[in-house]
């Protein structure tokens, strides 16, 4: 996988070959393009999905798994207004900004000022500018601006100390508003549901563990049988010689096809907390 922005005159290449851009303009997603060499590409629609297989990274992501959860838990839908803090590399920004559009904003807060302005450039290069606004700011120190108080739908934290964000993330909700925290260690999620429980209520967490299996198509050769498979093999071949008699052929080949677990496993990405704010009478 590679985002390439295409552009007349410009050219991709890699081991596969030279691919002139100007021969994909027109095409539509989904078309197989060819190399000087005969090899091809396949041309796919910027998703967020595939955005999060190729961006670079300049912190650790989230991934596919671990983002459709949070989005549905945090119940994010068209016209949210969606607090993130940090940034990072955007992974998940990019499909909280889809799930929010057309009518709904993410605005998403870095401390580091370099890594913000990245993924600012990147949103603009995804198209993804109006519904995303980037901010610089330590909201583990500063907590969230005032401008939110009680206007947020759904708050993501992804801190070091996201209980020193919690007493802010609950100003910013309103009312049934949604918080989750992404943390690596179990001793972050501790401490945090204790800060939680002060603001918040239906606190849970959850381990989100992805088993991914690769579907094959092979070729067997069969045991030699009776021909009819009596014996408990496969039945082989016969053929008709000249005189009209049969003998067995050679084994046939048998194609199948075959589903196993990839052998490289995703395993441990982090715990993610979520609870509900409360109404404080």
């Amino acid at each position: 996988m590679k985002a390439v922005t295409v552009s007349e005159g410009s050219v991709l290449q890699n081991r596969f070959g030279v691919f002139k851009h100007s021969e994909w303009i027109g095409k539509p997603f989904g078309s197989k393009v060819f190399s000087s060499k005969g090899s091809f590409v396949y041309l796919l629609a910027p998703t967020p999905e595939l955005w999060t297989l190729v961006l670079n990274h300049r912190t650790q992501i989230l991934y596919i798994a671990d983002i459709s959860f949070v989005i549905m838990y945090l119940e994010i839908v068209p016209g949210s207004l969606v607090l993130e803090s940090g940034t990072g590399s955007g992974s998940l920004t990019t499909s909280l900004a889809r799930a929010a559009a057309p009518s709904g904003h993410v605005y998403t807060f870095d401390f580091h000022e370099q890594r913000a302005a990245s993924a600012r450039d990147d949103f603009e290069r995804t198209g993804l500018s109006s519904l995303v606004t980037v901010g610089v700011r330590d909201i583990q120190g500063e907590g969230f601006p005032d401008e939110f108080i009680g206007m947020a739908d759904s708050i993501f934290l992804d801190l070091p100390q996201p209980w020193l964000a919690i007493s802010s993330a609950a100003k910013m909700l309103r009312h049934d508003g949604t918080v989750c925290s992404f943390s690596p260690c179990i001793e972050q999620v501790q401490r945090s549901c204790e800060t939680l429980r002060t603001y918040f209520t239906d606190i849970r967490t959850f381990e989100v563990l992805l088993r991914t299996f690769e579907i094959r198509e092979g070729k067997m050769e069969s045991l030699r049988g009776d021909g009819n498979g009596s014996n408990g093999s496969l039945p082989s071949k016969r053929r008709q010689c000249s005189d009209g008699n049969y003998v067995l052929s050679s084994n046939p080949s048998i194609s199948f096809v075959m589903a196993r677990p990839c052998s490289e496993a995703r395993g441990h990405t982090g715990y993610l907390t979520f609870a509900r704010r409360k109404c404080v009478s």
